[in-house]
C-alpha cells in the first residue's frame, strides 16, 4: 500500500507530519530522548523562554482535575542566553522541525527576543507565547486585537523566521485577535493555550495552587479548542496549529478536519511519553483505512450541510502494536 503524504504547510513553515509537541509539556526534548524517535515527529516547540530568568510561582504548581489538569509553573526558566548557549545546540541537530517559544513582559523584549534568535537560521519558526494564564502581563498581549499586533510585527522587523502566536482562550471573542496576529505578520496561530481556571481545598479553606490560578489544560478543553479552531479557520485566512486535549488519533483527525493545518500534543505526554511519535505512525494508517493519498485533503472539510440523522461516533480503530 502506497504511504499517503503527510507533509504539510503553515505559511512558510513546512513540516514533515503535522504532531508537533506542545511547549511547557517536553522539557526541552532531551528529557524525553529515551521514549521518542525525534524523526518521527513534525515538529518539536521546546519549554517557553524568557529574556531574563525566572524563578516561577510558589508551589503547589500542578494539581490533577476532572479530565485535565491546572498547571502554574509561571514561566520557570534560565533565561534566552542559557537557552542559546546550553539547549538550542542539542536541539538543532535533532531530525525534526525546532520551533523556539518565547515570551517578554514588554514588546521591546519580544523584539529583542526575536531579534536574538534571527541568526538561526536552522530553526523552523519562533511561537510567540503572548497568553499564558499563569504570569502578569504574558497574557495582557493576547487578550487585546492591537497589542497582538504589535507584539507580532515586532517580532516580525526583528527576525525573517516564520513566527506563529500563542493565543488565549481567555477572550470574548478571539477572531479579532486572530485577524490582528496575522495582520502583523504571523505565519500561522497557535489555538489555543490553557484556559484559566482554580482548584479548592474545601476543608482548609484554601486554594490548593500556590499562585491561586492557573491554566486548564487536557481532554477537558478539548470542546472549547475545536470551536476556537471552527471559528478562527472560517473567519481569518491564516494557517491554524490546534492545541487542547488531543490524546488519540481521532483527537487528531478532528482537529485537522475542523481547519487545523497541524496539532500540537501536549498534556497527554505526561501520562504517555511518546504518545506524540505514535500518534505520527497511527496518522499513516488511519489515512489509508479511509483510502486518504494527502493529509491535506482532511484539513478543513468539514462539512456543515449535511448532519447525520443518529448521531452515532465511530472511533477508528489502529492496532496496538504502533
Amino acid at each position: 500500500m502506497t504511504e499517503p503524504t503527510l507533509q504539510v504547510r503553515l505559511g512558510r513553515l513546512s513540516l514533515r507530519n503535522p504532531i508537533l509537541t506542545a511547549s511547557g509539556t517536553f522539557g526541552y526534548a532531551r528529557e524525553m530522548a529515551s521514549y521518542v524517535d525525534f524523526s518521527s515527529l513534525g515538529g518539536v516547540v521546546p519549554k517557553t523562554v524568557t529574556l531574563e530568568p525566572r524563578i516561577g510561582n510558589p508551589p503547589p504548581r500542578t494539581v490533577e482535575t476532572a479530565s485535565g489538569m491546572l498547571n502554574s509553573i509561571g514561566l520557570d526558566n534560565d533565561g534566552l542566553d542559557t537557552f542559546i548557549e546550553k539547549h538550542l545546540p542539542y536541539l538543532l541537530q535533532l531530525d525534526t522541525a525546532v520551533v523556539a517559544n518565547i515570551a517578554g513582559r514588554t514588546i521591546d523584549e519580544y523584539s529583542v527576543m526575536a531579534g536574538k534568535l534571527a541568526p538561526f537560521s536552522d530553526l523552523a519558526a519562533i511561537e510567540l507565547n503572548i497568553s499564558c494564564p499563569n504570569v502578569s502581563g504574558g497574557v495582557d498581549f493576547g487578550t487585546n486585537p492591537e497589542s497582538t499586533e504589535k507584539v507580532v510585527a515586532a517580532c516580525r522587523n526583528a527576525c525573517d523566521l516564520p513566527i506563529l502566536a500563542k493565543l488565549t482562550p481567555n477572550v470574548t471573542n478571539i477572531v479579532p485577535v486572530a485577524e490582528a496576529a496575522k495582520n502583523g505578520g504571523a505565519d500561522a496561530v497557535s489555538l489555543i493555550n490553557t484556559l484559566q481556571g482554580m482548584a479548592v481545598n474545601w476543608r482548609a479553606r484554601k486554594p490548593i495552587l500556590g499562585n491561586v490560578m492557573g491554566g486548564l489544560s487536557g481532554p477537558a478543553i478539548k470542546p472549547v479548542a475545536l470551536r476556537i479552531v471552527h471559528q478562527v479557520s472560517r473567519a481569518v485566512d491564516v494557517p491554524i496549529i490546534g492545541i487542547g486535549g488531543i490524546s488519540t488519533i481521532d483527537d487528531v483527525l478532528d482537529f485537522l478536519v475542523t481547519g487545523a493545518s497541524a496539532v500540537q500534543v501536549g498534556t497527554a505526554t505526561f501520562y504517555n511519553p511518546n504518545v506524540s511519535g505514535t500518534l505520527s505512525q497511527q496518522l499513516a494508517v488511519a489515512l489509508n483505512s479511509e483510502g486518504i493519498s494527502d493529509v491535506n485533503q482532511l484539513i478543513g472539510s468539514l462539512r456543515l450541510d449535511a448532519q447525520p440523522k443518529s448521531p452515532t461516533l465511530q472511533k477508528t480503530t489502529i492496532p496496538e502494536t504502533l
